[in-house]
């Protein structure tokens, strides 16, 4: 990576989802991103919120805590502006204010609660701050704790963007799982995903996958490439490769199949909570998500019928810098 411009403005931005908080610190020159500093806390704002439609005050607590530490070490680096940004799940909640109230009070930024198709739009957009795929027709996938987008755009052009209530928090708190799991209960997982897929999914998505859609990117020379965002996806390159550090690079020359994911994914479903934690490249406070995190991107494999996922390390965090203050 290259080294950062010190004349570049400075930015940052916090993510305040339904299963972590995330600071990305980085300067911007253009549409070009340098991170100086990455960090995420799993907060699990969402626990609860599917079944009561309210965020819990000791969810909200443990977020706002999260936002307080994570700004203090953006400000380390004296950002121009840091902005925080809520998704699915403060969306979702008919008590967001309580949330606006305890990040207001922890963090001197004002929350933005930012709807589904913005959330997607941000995810696309982060993705083509990378030189390479700001110019290939791509499907992007960002599958979070609450929600999933999708989007499908070239050159920065989006054609196609729209969220899903289909996410991994939200699926695990449905479910019940005894640990470990047996596989009927990963079969049970693989039935409801494939009915939101066939139901909800792929009737919007599909005319925009078609090569003789006007307004497909596979009208164009080039294949589509279908790129994933989110803790998910960065999860599973890291597991595929047993990378228990951080890297950018090796994480996005990633090419995860199906038959890899498949694999990976019954492994998991195979073990017990305790010997997930152990696994290089998984974070111990993931190793209950990852279960149903790994079998969204499965299902997707089944509906979308494409030959291969590209991990990003880019998305929302990194669109946001380009927004100027």
């Amino acid at each position: 990576m290259a080294s950062p411009n010190p004349a570049a403005p400075c930015r940052a931005v916090l993510d305040v989802g339904t299963n972590s908080v995330k600071l990305l610190v980085g300067r911007v020159a253009g549409t070009a991103v340098t991170p100086l500093h990455e960090r995420g806390i799993q907060t699990r704002l969402g626990a609860g919120l599917f079944a009561s439609r309210r965020l819990l005050p000791d969810a909200i607590a443990r977020t706002a805590d999260a936002v307080r530490t994570l700004a203090a070490e953006a400000r380390t680096h004296r950002p121009e502006r840091l902005r925080l940004l809520a998704t699915a799940a403060a969306r979702e909640a008919l008590n967001p204010e309580d949330l606006i109230a305890a990040l207001q009070s922890a963090c001197d930024a004002t929350p933005e609660i930012i709807d589904g198709a913005t959330e997607a739009e941000l995810a696309f957009r982060g993705v083509t701050t990378h030189p390479e795929l700001a110019e290939l027709p791509l499907l992007v996938s960002d599958a979070g704790g609450g929600s999933t987008e999708f989007i499908v755009g070239h050159r920065r052009n989006v054609s196609f963007r729209q969220s899903f209530p289909i996410g991994a928090v939200r699926l695990l708190e449905s479910l019940s799982l005894p640990d470990p799991p047996n596989p009927d209960d990963l079969d049970a997982c693989r039935q409801t995903l494939d009915a939101l897929f066939a139901s909800r999914v792929i009737p919007a998505l599909a005319p925009f996958l078609s090569a003789d859609t006007p307004s497909s990117p596979l009208s164009r020379p080039s294949p589509l490439r279908w790129v994933a965002v989110g803790g998910t996806a960065v999860i599973l390159a890291r597991l595929h490769l047993a990378l228990d550090t951080f890297d950018r690079d090796r994480i996005e020359s990633v090419r995860l199949d199906p038959a890899t994911l498949r694999s990976l994914t019954e492994r998991l479903w195979a073990m017990p909570v305790a010997d997930r934690r152990r696994l290089p490249g998984l974070p111990p406070e993931r190793a209950d998500i990852i279960l149903t995190g790994a079998a969204l991107y499965e299902a997707a494999f089944r509906a979308l019928r494409l030959p291969a996922l590209q991990p990003s390390t880019r998305g929302l965090r990194f669109a946001a810098l380009l927004d100027p203050p």
